[in-house]
């Protein structure tokens, strides 16, 4: 809103300095400083409400140390983050882009899906919570909105630059614009998979291009919520190895959207996308300031109204800004807890049924329970592995001159 703001402004009374918000670099700084402002001043009043509410987490009895201090700790916390991220993105950012309507949405079907997760679990008191098959639903209409968009909307393109020669043409790039669904492959030279190829290797048709995209949107989307919610399970683990992963995933965003970068890094260009780094700015700023309260020892939890919500938006903007395939490497510590959840149940299944009692590969799963039973206190585990996010970070980042 301050967008059109000043930019009526600009326009009719050449207001001195509204001529800043034309530039993304600034509406982001901006963006940034509005979202820690309402997550740390209003993220307090949140948990005060929510203490006197008495909406607090059952936690499980799993024989971790301190699990006992943190019974009754103010869950829900998700609504902070997603409060702090929305506003900014509503005040700074071009509201007519194809690509924030797209988050906007997005945001608000995840949190839905989150906040249902913990109402069940925090008033009905069922630890179970939303049961898994509504939680798959809801991301699976998440991920066919995102696909139906993609594949229909005229304001979704890429601009290949084997035709622009120099720079006369790259300031007439418009006319290179192209419908088209490829996406980077990291680390390899000529680095982009064309979905459509590959629909028509399958179905010797182009036009059943959907009956690959979408699944693959569902499936990201699904895994990454999935794993980030898996991740949540210690004191500014998820918060934390989250800004990381927008971090990145912001300089991909705004190469991929910026021509001149664009072209420097031999990367697609990605028409429009530059405003991602908008609503980008506004998550990270909000998880930096939800960590205020959130690392050891927690004030609030993110609850699944946040790990839900933040792990769909990073597959959401992965997938729009055509990273997807990044993911396994940029969200390695997410992965890193699902794949540790997935062998430790299907390990202690098989050896059931064959040897009639359960085995387990790990003393706990996820894998930072793991480390716990271990001995290691959970600040120490929190930050190792945000030690490994930023390693993992660097990497996915490397991507764009390795290849």
């Amino acid at each position: 809103m301050l967008y059109y703001l000043f930019e009526f402004l600009e326009t009719q009374y050449n207001l001195p300095g509204a001529g800043l918000f034309d530039y993304l670099s600034f509406r982001a700084a901006v963006s940034v400083i509005i979202s820690l402002i309402i997550s740390v001043v209003f993220g307090k009043r949140i948990i005060e409400y929510l203490r006197k509410r008495q909406i607090g987490e059952n936690v499980r009895k799993l024989g971790l140390e301190g699990e006992e201090k943190k019974s009754g700790t103010p869950t829900m916390g998700g609504l902070i983050i997603i409060i702090a991220t929305i506003i900014p993105v509503l005040l700074m950012s071009n509201l007519e882009n194809i690509y924030i309507k797209i988050l906007l949405i997005s945001t608000i079907i995840l949190g839905i899906i989150g906040f249902i997760d913990d109402y069940i679990k925090v008033f009905r008191k069922d630890k179970k919570g939303l049961k898994g098959k509504f939680k798959i639903a809801g991301q699976t209409i998440l991920g066919i909105f995102v696909g139906i968009i993609l594949l229909t909307s005229n304001d979704i393109t890429i601009v290949e630059f084997s035709s622009l020669s120099d720079i006369e043409s790259i300031e007439n790039f418009q006319s290179n614009e192209i419908k088209s669904f490829k996406t980077t492959i990291p680390f390899f030279k000529n680095n982009e998979l064309d979905y459509a190829l590959i629909s028509n290797a399958i179905f010797n048709n182009e036009n059943m291009l959907w009956l690959i995209l979408i699944p693959i949107i569902i499936f990201i989307v699904t895994a990454v919520s999935n794993s980030n919610n898996l991740t949540d399970g210690l004191d500014g683990l998820s918060a934390g190895t989250s800004a990381i992963i927008v971090f990145t995933l912001g300089v991909f965003a705004w190469t991929s959207g910026n021509i001149i970068f664009s072209n420097y890094l031999n990367i697609m260009y990605i028409p429009r996308v530059g405003e991602i780094t908008i609503f980008i700015a506004s998550l990270l700023g909000s998880l930096v300031g939800f960590l205020w309260y959130n690392t050891y020892p927690a004030s609030i939890f993110m609850g699944d109204t946040g790990s839900l919500t933040v792990g769909g938006l990073i597959a959401v903007i992965s997938i729009l800004i055509r990273k997807e395939l990044m993911i396994p490497l940029l969200c390695g510590v997410f992965l890193i807890e699902a794949i540790s959840v997935i062998l430790q149940v299907g390990y202690f299944k098989i050896t059931k049924k064959r040897l009639g009692h359960g085995k387990r590969i790990f003393l706990m799963s996820p894998i930072h329970h793991h480390y716990q039973k271990s001995g290691y206190h959970e600040s120490k585990i929190v930050s190792r592995f945000w030690i490994i996010g930023i390693f993992l970070a660097l990497l996915t980042i490397l991507t764009l001159k390795i290849r």
